[in-house]
């Protein structure tokens, strides 16, 4: 069964705004901090948000102003809302725990920002 369901993706100019979503299982979303991650082609992945299970929020500068992470305790879901893109946003977003991400990924959800 696969952890977590990513959503929500798409093409996009730059300047524009999208709104991922991810579902986990009940057990991960009580435990743990939950983290949306990013991998560009060639590029490591990355992680460009976390919130703790009590709304604890912290963002790298690179999207720091521009995106806003939040989880609904009562669906599971974790949400990332993508403001002001930018070209060098392009990427495979996924979502995960943090620090120490578990080894099963979900399918992850394209953002591409292009005009």
């Amino acid at each position: 069964q696969v952890p977590f369901v990513e959503s929500g993706g798409g093409l996009v100019q730059p300047g524009e705004s999208l709104k991922l979503s991810c579902a986990a299982s009940r057990l991960i979303f009580s435990l743990f901090t939950m983290a949306w991650y990013r991998q560009a082609p060639g590029k490591q992945r990355e992680v460009v948000a976390t919130v703790t299970s009590g709304g604890s929020t912290n963002y790298p500068d690179s999207v720091k102003g521009r995106f806003t992470i939040s989880r609904d305790n009562a669906k599971n879901t974790v949400y990332l809302q993508m403001n002001s893109l930018k070209p060098e946003d392009t990427a495979v977003y996924s979502c995960n725990v943090a620090p120490n991400p578990l080894k099963d990924w979900g399918q992850g959800t394209q953002v591409t920002v292009s005009s």
